[in-house]
């Protein structure tokens, strides 16, 4: 007890600094947690999640070149096709994470859902593993176009399967600009907990904590002369541009082919032209630039070819997006358990209490454990 009791009462004092205390002694099983990463592509996920503790347990990537990345990242070599592994041979785990493939129901992807041939079933190796691992908590990533997908009916479908597996599920679109990188990147993500955890998705951070343009790009005069355009492209960019803005900005050419200037990326597309995006409609962005765009540390290596890197971000995701989520999620998990905990204890004392609580103390929490806390 943190002050001496006299005459046998609690004060208020008492019972705040004991409950605080209490709570500040007890670890949290969810300080330290192990996940496996499904579709892990280049280990964006997996950046996320090692930052509020996560510890990975699995990994599974069928790109041979995108698992190069990872390897050199991370020195795991992911296993492959996850359709070929038996869940018997994944280890145990807390929280399953997986950015399924999301070209099935991209916008600009083939929109065939659940149809596409390998693909869009790929959701069902997810439920699969659910079922039988049966993890505390799960987060999933997909295009914004998935609530959309079939007139809706896709969605529904991923909800219902994953809300018969016992989950309580939450779901919401999150935009990249939101979180601190200067690109527009709009994805659903959708997170489950076996128990009714009182989960929020993240708020959006403060403009004074985004990085802008000029923070992401590199100097033109370190860069490969390669990434240039030549002079008729620029010229036809500049041509076609809708208005004028300050510098440094980055255009982007849709399916239209207009051309529409942005002090922001638009999101980065794995199957985009070499042109889709272009610095002050002068040249392409650079490797380290599409890393920097979906937010990953300048201390991640590149080993594959400007193509393949290409490739490998527009299929990433948004770093900053997934650290906050993961943040809201472990805050949650662990307020969850510390509730958990102190109903428990709140049992345990009134079995042991010989006395009734102060009615003097008004506050629930204050006499939910006054009762007992003088019962040594």
């Amino acid at each position: 007890m943190s002050q001496q009791i006299q005459d046998g009462q609690v004060t208020l004092y008492d019972c705040l600094y004991d409950i605080v205390l209490e709570d500040a002694l007890v670890p949290s099983r969810w300080d330290s947690f192990q996940f496996i990463d499904l579709f892990a592509g280049i280990g964006g996920v997996r950046l996320g999640f090692e930052s509020v503790g996560g510890v990975c347990t699995f990994s599974s990537e069928w790109d041979e070149m995108a698992a190069k990345t990872y390897y050199a990242n991370f020195g795991e070599v992911p296993k492959g096709d996850i359709t070929k592994i038996a869940v018997s041979d994944i280890p145990n785990f807390d929280i399953l994470l997986a950015g399924f493939p999301c070209q099935p129901f991209s916008i600009i992807g083939d929109k065939e859902g659940f149809e596409h041939e390998t693909q869009g079933n790929l959701f069902f190796d997810i439920v699969r593993i659910l079922k039988e691992k049966q993890p505390s908590a799960f987060m999933l990533e997909n295009v914004r176009n998935l609530t959309a997908h079939d007139g809706g009916n896709t969605f529904k479908v991923i909800i219902k399967h994953l809300k018969s597996l016992g989950y309580n599920v939450h779901y919401k679109v999150l935009n990249a600009l939101d979180y601190g990188v200067p690109q527009k990147r709009e994805r659903i993500f959708i997170c489950g907990f076996l128990e009714n955890v009182d989960f929020y998705f993240p708020q959006p951070i403060s403009d004074s904590k985004k990085k802008s343009l000029t923070d992401i790009l590199e100097l033109d005069s370190e860069l490969d002369e390669s990434l240039w355009v030549k002079d008729y492209i620029r010229d036809s960019r500049i041509e076609r541009m809708k208005r004028e803005i300050a510098r440094p900005y980055i255009t982007h050419e849709n399916v239209g082919k207009s051309v529409t200037p942005h002090h922001f990326s638009c999101a980065l597309r794995a199957g985009a032209s070499a042109n889709y995006l272009l610095v002050n409609n002068e040249r392409r962005l650079s490797a380290r630039e599409l890393l920097r765009l979906q937010g990953f540390p300048d201390s991640f290596e590149i080993v594959v070819s400007y193509s393949a890197i290409r490739k490998q971000t527009g299929n990433s995701v948004a770093v900053p997006v997934i650290k906050a989520v993961a943040a809201e999620m472990l805050k949650a998990l662990k307020v969850h358990e510390g509730e958990k905990n102190a109903a428990k204890s709140r049992q345990g004392n009134r079995k042991r209490c010989t006395r009734q609580p102060d009615p003097q103390i008004t506050h629930p929490l204050i006499q939910a454990n006054s009762n007992c806390r003088n019962t040594a």
